[in-house]
């Protein structure tokens, strides 16, 4: 038997029959005429071959087919509703996921981010993955996660695929990453190269971004770095660092943040790295991951300006304790 479409609005006037058990009072709560309403009980009758109402009586019954398909119709119907409003509640952000990738640098530096979208929208589960920035574009390209937070312009030779999307969030400073007990500790100047190299290093293995583009930077400027631990584990570092032996190189708004931990400047200074939000180009994107877009957009203007509040801040300190100093 070849199927026939069936389409809700059969199902609805079924159920109004079935209810009032007649066309006339079932026609009058549709709004419909009635001539309309029995056309399209008979062709839901068609296309399921079978009687559906005994119209014999003064009321309209339901067959025993009719009292078995209505059972599943009514659920029918309540699953098509219950589609509809989640329709709604996704598109006006009361419900919905997202999938965000971030490698163990980004996780740091965009925490307050992914504190404020799910602050700002609660009914929206995050699944947050830690990766690295290979499988962080893969998983975008391959619909595995919906955006990522990553680094850019890591390798002169390195081009990002044509299938993904990228808009900057910020710039960020690179440095030497100690602990408060190392002894360079207290050094008021920028490292030289030559001296980095009598460094213990932990670092990121050479999955991540941010290794690689310390070993563009060592190999630029001839530095045969002395590492003695490579891990994945942006914890490990910073825990590692704090006890004072060793060192890294860190974004350096993370060695502010965590305690025990100091920044000193190399010489050459160690190149800024971008760091970007990516998404598949072309591809369907939900509310929830164009509200974080949006999110994300505002956010960085806003961690942009503060910080160049606090560096102008900074200079005008530099400068009136200069003009103090002369005054004497």
């Amino acid at each position: 038997m070849q199927s026939k479409l069936i389409f809700p609005r059969s199902i609805r006037y079924l159920v109004a029959v079935a209810e009032h058990h007649s066309f006339t009072r079932a026609a009058d709560v549709l709004h419909v005429s009635q001539p309309t309403l029995s056309q399209q009980i008979r062709l839901l009758e068609e296309a399921l071959d079978v009687q559906l109402l005994d119209r014999s009586g003064r009321n309209v019954r339901l067959t025993d087919a009719g009292s078995v398909y209505l059972h599943h119709a009514r659920r029918a119907l309540g699953e098509l509703e219950a589609g509809t409003r989640a329709v709604h509640e996704v598109q006006d952000l009361t419900r919905g996921s997202l999938r965000v990738g971030m490698t163990p640098i980004t996780e740091h530096l965009t925490t307050p981010l992914l504190e404020s979208y799910v602050t700002r929208y609660p009914g929206i589960v995050m699944n947050a993955l830690e990766m690295s920035q290979d499988d962080i574009e893969t998983g975008v390209t391959e619909d595995h996660i919906d955006v990522g937070i990553v680094f850019t312009d890591v390798l002169a030779s390195e081009t990002r695929s044509v299938d993904i999307e990228e808009h900057t969030l910020f710039v960020e400073s690179i440095d030497l990453a100690i602990g408060q007990d190392h002894p360079l500790a207290k050094q008021q100047t920028p490292l030289a190269g030559a001296h980095l190299e009598r460094q213990s290093l932990i670092l990121l293995n050479t999955n991540f971004a941010l290794r690689r583009h310390f070993d563009l930077y060592c190999l630029e400027y001839g530095i045969n770095p002395r590492i003695a631990i490579e891990t994945n584990s942006i914890n490990m570092i910073v825990q590692t660092v704090g006890l004072g032996h060793l060192a890294t190189v860190l974004p350096r708004s993370i060695a502010e943040t965590q305690p025990g931990l100091h920044w000193l400047p190399l010489l050459p200074e160690l190149p800024n790295h971008t760091i970007a939000l990516i998404s598949h180009r072309g591809a369907y994107k939900s509310a929830a991951c164009m509200a974080f877009e949006e999110l994300a957009a505002e956010w960085s203007l806003a961690r942009t300006a503060a910080r160049d509040n606090k560096a102008g801040a900074a200079e005008s300190f530099k400068r009136s304790g200069v003009q103090a100093r002369v005054a004497k």
